[in-house]
């Protein structure tokens, strides 16, 4: 399992404008072989950012079953009048874990 962490600016004053996008092509990330779902969030600091998050089975399948397709042409269309500039992804995997130690996934103070 991967997480797709995606960063996006948008322009001043298209905040809602993205929020109704993102709602209208929720769907097309969603029903993505792969996908098991996604979260958007709003930056307290700024307005005009927001936070994509997405947990595919792997690179792959974000790549062949969304990225490449269809699906992912129509997100773009619906997003890209709103952005300030292209959206910034990084993909993050957990890490194995320690044979007796605390799991800092579950036990924030572990340590």
């Amino acid at each position: 399992m991967i997480l797709e962490v995606m960063l996006i600016d948008v322009l001043p004053g298209r905040e809602a404008d993205f929020v109704a996008a993102y709602r209208l092509g929720r769907s097309l990330i969603a029903g993505a072989d792969g996908c098991h779902g996604l979260g958007l969030k709003h930056r307290v600091e700024s307005s005009t950012r927001f936070l994509l998050l997405v947990e595919w089975d792997s690179m792959e399948a974000q790549e062949q079953h969304f990225r490449r397709t269809e699906r992912f042409a129509q997100w773009r269309a619906l997003i890209s009048a709103t952005l300030a500039q292209p959206p910034v992804s990084e993909f993050f995997t957990g890490l194995p874990s320690l044979a007796g130690q605390p799991d800092p996934d579950h036990d924030f103070f572990a340590g």
